[in-house]
């Protein structure tokens, strides 16, 4: 415990041991060892016996002395290292040498740790997963933190909104930098950050350790590590996502390249798809495979061609369906592609397409001069197909809710008069998330004009918005609830605590 005392010329306990054994007065040489040994101030001397009248053990006296010298030192260590003096690395090293014989006490240790280059750090990290899950549990706090603040924000429009943001934008935030430095080339710390992610996100359902999942793979990718890069087998996948989402589409040449990462998954190699499932769940993927999806959709319909004859169709809704279940997969452990329900292509998406051409026509016939004008009024119904998967299909109801977007965005009122209320009932309440009324909030600024009708404010209000209010606040308590009990239960995440997942190493193409 006290190894490497005698070299910095101070005495230890196997001195004081020596001392009392050879002596002849214990009390004397007791105090005598204490005189030499303590704090050398004169001014302490009157009251140190005042402190023994109160009963204060000189031991928690000292300790405390120890705290208040060390917590100054760091703070002098930190100054140095963030300074500008160009022989303040030489000053940190020769601290480090000085106070390395020391290194066996657990009351220096810790100071150690703080002081040493973060090349050691990682070396120290890699064999003690506990230790890194201290270091990187605050940062995924401030991560989620962060993000539920821009989806908060007041400072909200069309043009500025949570997906405004490029990806080499987004990889630019603090905690990806953090932890792009804290792993460094260092394949197992890597990994464990995955397993960290995987883990949260299990147990608190918030697509935004998805994001950062994604994120830092491409922050490492930034930075040619291809130590790590080579090893994920996401990596590509990720690659070609990360295009996309910088240009919000899903083109067909990236469409093939997507499709065939996805088929290159052999038998044995199943688990990788428990992290691709996570990179496309993370909403600006998502967003990005729904944007897709409506323009797809378009085109079909100006071509008079069917959902089911379109590859590049059946292949996004192939990622959404995917991404959509990841936390079914990483739950169960199951690592299976989730079988696309076949009727929301044969049945949902014609009833979209009808609703889009209800709407076409409607337009045309306004347009029309007033002796060619018929009575023809716009529906207010929507097809029962459109509500029914609305309600029971997640692919579906996402598809449904982004459309509700594109009318908003083309400030078509009479759509989104006849949309919103159908929204109130939808599946798993997505219709409420955090995301979709971000974005709603948003598009609704263009149509200022329109609320000065009471059958527009009606629909908005009445309709949606007062039913989403009560659930959003309900569903928002019940999350913030079980994000803090992850925290406050798992701070310190343990190879014991978190969910297993596909190593980013050569074991993963071998199935070993």
């Amino acid at each position: 415990m006290f190894a490497g005392l005698p070299e910095l010329g101070i005495s230890n306990g196997e001195d004081l041991k020596e001392t009392l054994t050879n002596c002849t007065e214990p009390l004397k040489a007791i105090d005598q060892f204490q005189t030499e040994n303590g704090i050398l101030l004169p001014t302490l001397q009157s009251a140190l016996p005042f402190l023994d009248l109160h009963g204060t053990p000189r031991l928690e006296f000292h300790q405390s002395v120890f705290d208040e010298l060390r917590d100054k030192l760091m703070e002098r260590v930190a100054t140095i290292a963030e300074g500008k003096d160009e022989e303040r690395y030489g000053k940190l090293e020769e601290l480090l040498e000085k106070s390395f014989p020391l290194v066996k006490m657990p009351s220096i240790q810790s100071f150690l740790f703080i002081v040493c280059a973060v090349e050691v750090k990682r070396q120290i990290w890699q064999d003690n997963q506990a230790l890194f899950g201290d270091e990187v549990s605050p940062l995924l706090k401030q991560y989620i933190v962060e993000k539920e603040a821009a989806l908060f924000s007041s400072d909200l429009s069309i043009l500025h909104n949570f997906f405004s943001p490029s990806p080499k934008a987004r990889r630019q935030g603090e905690v990806v930098l953090k932890l792009t430095q804290m792993i460094g080339k260092n394949v197992k710390l890597y990994d464990m950050v995955l397993q960290f992610l995987r883990t949260l996100f299990l147990r608190t359902r918030n697509v935004h350790y998805c994001t950062l999942r994604a994120e830092l793979l491409m922050s490492l990718h930034d930075l040619d590590i291809s130590e790590i890069c080579s090893v994920d087998p996401c990596h590509k996948f990720t690659w070609c996502l990360d295009a996309c989402i910088r240009e919000k589409f899903v083109d067909a040449k990236r469409a093939r390249e997507l499709q065939g990462f996805l088929d290159g998954v052999k038998k044995g190699q199943e688990q990788v798809l428990g992290d691709l499932s996570m990179i496309l769940c993370d909403p600006f993927a998502c967003n990005t495979l729904v944007l897709s999806t409506v323009r797809n959709l378009q085109e079909l319909l100006s071509q008079d061609a069917l959902p089911r004859d379109s590859p590049d169709l059946m292949l996004l809704l192939r990622m959404l369906s995917l991404g959509q279940g990841a936390w079914d997969m990483i739950d169960s452990q199951v690592f299976k592609e989730p079988r696309l329900e076949l009727e929301v292509v044969t049945r949902f998406l014609p009833a979209m397409l009808s609703v889009v051409v209800d709407d076409y026509t409607f337009t045309v016939e306004q347009k029309l001069p007033s002796e060619e004008k018929t009575s023809l009024t716009y529906p207010t119904a929507l097809p029962d197909a459109f509500n029914k998967y609305l309600q029971e299909n997640r692919v579906a109801c996402e598809i449904g809710l982004y459309y509700t977007l594109h009318i908003a965005k083309q400030r078509n009122k009479n759509a989104l008069q006849r949309l919103l209320p159908a929204l109130v009932e939808t599946h798993n309440e997505m219709a409420f998330g955090d995301i979709f009324l971000h974005l709603l909030t948003g598009h609704l600024t263009l149509l200022s004009d329109e609320f000065g009708t009471e059958e527009f404010c009606s629909a908005v209000f009445d309709g949606f918005l007062l039913a989403s209010f009560s659930r959003s606040v309900l569903s928002w308590v019940v999350q913030e609830i079980t994000a803090n009990v992850a925290f406050e239960t798992d701070g310190n995440l343990t190879a014991q605590k978190t969910v297993p997942g596909c190593p980013p190493s050569p074991s993963c193409f071998t199935g070993n």
